[in-house]
């Protein structure tokens, strides 16, 4: 099993990671997976040895794999098979202390097997509408599968709710998202995620800037890009939103506008 190299926990709002770790035994091939630096700087600021992580949308296991080696219990749920599969591959590994993974087949927008308050993180990395089809559309219920942001924003409602619900008082719930483009034009994907997140009663903690490295089409879209006047798309959100303590006084942290 491959060694972690020097490392650094993140100190500011931009994380940029030119080299995506590749460690123990994360597979740095799945596509759209989400860097375990990333991972691994949540989990060691929001958690302690042998607390309870949720990952809803567990992809090829990156948290999971960091909750083992940071030994924290966690779960993972997909709702395609075949992520399960890898997930249960990468936890393949013996590390001391023990702690408890679990990966499941399992829908996000369905978790009513889950008892309220009983997860100290949640941290999750959605599919950006259809930009990845991780199911070929093998599964319609796949959010992977949907190309309407409205209908997309439906599903991510539900899925808000649920981790809501699951998720201790006073504590985390991790979104990384990006963007997208349609007619040239940004569709902000990351926006209308975030607002369905404080709809349902979670607090905006951090919006940290992940600068994205190595992006397969970047060279592709660059003429493109000059030509038709609009700039490609090199960063993501990872929202970091708290859910409140139950009577907790939240006037001082109302920030929105009141538009009319």
């Amino acid at each position: 099993m491959k060694q972690m190299p020097d490392y650094k926990p993140e100190c500011t709002t931009v994380w940029s990671f030119p080299e995506r770790g590749n460690w123990a035994t994360h597979n740095p091939s799945y596509r759209g997976n989400f860097a375990p630096q990333i991972a691994r700087n949540i989990i060691e600021m929001y958690t302690g040895k042998n607390e309870s992580i949720l990952d809803p949308m567990v992809g090829g296991g990156t948290t999971l794999i960091e909750a083992k080696l940071l030994s924290r219990n966690a779960l993972g749920i997909d709702i395609n098979p075949e992520a399960i599969k890898l997930t249960e591959a990468g936890l393949n590994f013996n590390h001391h202390p023990p702690s408890k993974q679990k990966a499941q087949i399992g829908d996000a927008r369905d978790l009513s097997f889950l008892k309220n308050d009983s997860f100290d993180l949640v941290l999750t990395h959605p599919p950006y509408m259809n930009i990845i089809k991780y199911s070929d559309g093998k599964i319609p219920e796949d959010l992977s599968n949907i190309a309407s942001l409205p209908k997309f924003c439906d599903e991510i409602g539900k899925i808000a709710k649920e981790l809501f619900r699951v998720l201790k008082p006073d504590k985390y719930c991790a979104i990384l998202i990006g963007d997208t483009r349609k007619g040239k034009h940004l569709v902000p994907l990351a926006f209308n995620v975030m607002q369905l997140f404080l709809k349902v009663g979670f607090i905006l903690k951090e919006d940290i800037i992940k600068v994205q490295h190595n992006c397969k089409f970047t060279a592709h879209w660059q003429d493109k890009a000059k030509k038709d006047k609009f700039y490609l798309i090199m960063h993501e959100h990872l929202f970091v939103f708290r859910k409140p303590k139950p009577d907790e006084d939240l006037s001082r942290l109302k920030f929105s506008c009141a538009i009319e």
